[in-house]
């Protein structure tokens, strides 16, 4: 068996080598090309043992984002909204004493190493079990595009999704990997290398699933939970069937759902202020201001004009699109 697998281990790593790579926004400095999307080495295997161990079953629940689109906030929505029959106290709640990302993990991350041990984990999960993944959605596992499993997916204008993506990966940029300036990594943006990128064709996935099966992927954009978060976090109470629409209180309930997922409030929690995620990300690296519009303080006119055409050009047709707050 141990034979067996230093040979996957070989051909995996054999593959990674013959990828195209490139610097660009992501964990580690270079990205490598692997089924039309930019992967960061560092979950490669990962996302190979995803695809082809992960076993979904219907009453899965998946969070799918692009990296620094709202991800942290969506993880914490959908565990207080699935865990509402767990954990119907908001006063002692495990998100006041978890991370978001503690309470849901991603199985390209963790089935990295260890595989036969977290596949175990895995399935031992109580129901339904809530993960969630950066994955565009032609690389996610058979398993889940074909079960009944259920997708919320959350977006974030290409412009503040930048800003924050860069000001993320300049905080845990190393001696080894250093930051790119905001200049190069706009460039490499622009040409979709970022982690899991392109983001237009992340964007486009899942958007057109959502169109073809409303059933099986509700499609979120940030800027819309954060304009009226109630109706929004209805329409996911409603996706998911959950038992808290029942009875005269339910807009009680979800107005406390958002209190407890209010950016100010996880970001002033201790549990979030100190240690870190994954032995590398500090937990307050994923806090930073959660605005709409900051962008603005950062781009110049000639960057704003490049984004926008890319924008128009990339999403022509589709049906999506984003307002601007500047």
């Amino acid at each position: 068996m141990a034979m067996a697998s230093d040979k996957q281990a070989n051909e995996e790593n054999e593959l990674l080598l013959s990828l195209p790579k490139d610097r660009g926004l992501g964990r580690g400095g270079y990205l490598h090309l692997f089924q039309d999307f930019w992967c960061p080495p560092f979950c490669f295997q990962g996302v190979i043992n995803f695809q082809n161990h992960f076993l979904a079953k219907d009453n899965d629940v998946f969070v799918a984002s692009f990296p620094k689109s709202g991800t942290t906030w969506l993880k914490a929505l959908t565990f207080v909204i699935v865990n509402h029959q767990r954990f119907p106290s908001f006063e002692h709640h495990p998100l006041l004493s978890s991370n978001p990302h503690e309470l849901v993990s991603f199985p390209e991350f963790i089935l990295s190493h260890n595989l036969d041990d977290q596949i175990i984990s895995l399935s031992n999960m109580s129901e339904p079990r809530l993960l969630a993944t950066h994955l565009p959605f032609p690389s996610l596992p058979e398993s889940i595009t074909k079960s009944n499993c259920k997708i919320i997916y959350i977006c974030r204008n290409p412009f503040d999704t930048f800003v924050s993506a860069w000001e993320f990966f300049t905080k845990i940029s190393s001696v080894s990997s250093p930051a790119l300036t905001f200049e190069e990594a706009f460039e490499k943006y622009c040409n979709g290398i970022m982690g899991f990128g392109p983001w237009w064709s992340h964007m486009l996935g899942y958007w057109n699933e959502s169109i073809t099966r409303p059933n099986k992927v509700l499609f979120l954009k940030y800027e819309d939970l954060k304009e009226d978060a109630v109706f929004h976090v209805k329409r996911m109470v409603e996706f998911l069937d959950t038992p808290i629409t029942q009875g005269e209180d339910s807009t009680a309930v979800i107005e406390n759902i958002i209190n407890l997922c209010r950016f100010e409030k996880m970001k002033d929690l201790e549990v979030n202020k100190s240690g870190v995620i994954d032995n590398i990300v500090e937990k307050k690296n994923f806090f930073r201001k959660g605005k709409i519009g900051d962008w603005i303080n950062y781009f110049s006119p000639s960057m704003i004009e490049k984004l926008s055409k890319i924008i128009e050009e990339k999403l022509s047709g589709s049906g999506l699109s984003f307002k601007l707050h500047s």
